[in-house]
């Protein structure tokens, strides 16, 4: 799929773009990002003098996290080509601030090791994510990313899930190509939304009520960084490979918590030269965005769903 004209054509729509990075659980965040823009990206210095700058400066414990959060992902580049072969060399929290890029280990090492000096409780989680529709019901047993959690209290419901280095950007579907794209939704990202996305290796470190096994997170479609966006909490098909007849609808629907407008709602139907996008008729009632297609002729392809220009999820169709 060439998702790097989509995110040419993602840049001449930014009045579609959802804009959360000032509200976050009811938290306003916009000084602090704006303090941590100001500052720079800090070169030449460790990281305990970098954290001082970034995270002293604030006494709660939300905000230091988000300024640590929001440095890294302005300041720390994805390796796409070490992520495509899984190489997690040259990770550790030091090497990242010295060579300033990493994979998702490596991102979220030095974000548990900046809320560390803050005295701030994190953990790296080591677990899957899913690019590429092959991957729909491999049930792969190969850790491909990390992601970080955040404890500000004793209770389970006091954890929350934060990925800076997906904060920081998305890669292309063969791992080939990584664009920057800074978004705050994988900061204290609800917890329904992010499962949809994230299995953790370790089912402990999975936050919230969540029914998946292993098996069911791998059938299911792959979700799109707009899904965070959107805080889709549920959607229709379940599983990501859909079998359906020429010439009789398939219905779909998403329950999204955002209460941004949606403006347009498209099927991208194929894959990199046949890729087409058309825009379809759809219903948004109490939360839940529904709309029915008919595919007119027998093949097999991937279908992604796009609100506002933005990628939502992708399925494998086949019509027969």
């Amino acid at each position: 799929m060439n998702y790097f004209i989509k995110a040419c054509f993602i840049l001449l729509l930014p009045c579609f773009i959802i804009n959360v990075s000032a509200q976050i659980n009811n938290r306003d965040f916009t000084a602090v990002d704006a303090y941590v823009k100001s500052i720079g990206p800090l070169d030449n210095m460790s990281m305990g003098t970098i954290n001082n700058v970034v995270s002293n400066k604030f006494i709660d414990n939300v905000d230091k996290a988000r300024a640590i959060y929001y440095w890294i992902t302005h300041n720390i580049k994805y390796d796409i080509k070490a992520a495509r072969t899984n190489n997690i060399v040259k990770n550790t929290p030091t090497e990242v601030l010295l060579y300033r890029k990493a994979v998702g280990i490596g991102f979220a090492s030095l974000f548990q090791d900046m809320c560390s000096s803050a005295n701030i409780r994190c953990l790296v989680v080591d677990g899957f994510i899913k690019n590429n529709i092959n991957q729909i019901g491999e049930n792969s047993t190969e850790i491909n990313h990390s992601w970080a959690v955040v404890q500000l209290g004793q209770s389970s419901e006091t954890w929350h899930y934060v990925d800076p280095a997906l904060g920081s950007g998305f890669a292309d579907a063969d791992m080939k190509i990584f664009t920057t794209y800074y978004t705050d939704a994988y900061f204290f990202t609800e917890k329904a939304t992010f499962n949809l996305q994230h299995y953790p290796d370790n089912e402990a470190w999975k936050l919230g009520i969540d029914q998946k096994n292993k098996n069911d997170f791998f059938k299911m479609p792959i979700v799109k960084v707009a899904a965070m966006e959107w805080g889709l909490t549920k959607l229709y098909p379940h599983y990501g490979k859909i079998k359906a007849n020429v010439n009789k609808a398939v219905k779909f629907s998403f329950n999204l918590t955002s209460n941004a407008d949606i403006l347009k709602v498209e099927l991208g139907i194929g894959e990199k030269k046949k890729y087409k996008v058309s825009e379809i008729k759809y219903i948004q009632l109490a939360g839940v965005l529904s709309f029915t297609y008919t595919f007119e002729q027998e093949n097999a392809y991937p279908v992604t769903v796009l609100i506002n220009g933005k990628e939502l999820v992708s399925y494998y169709v086949e019509v027969e």
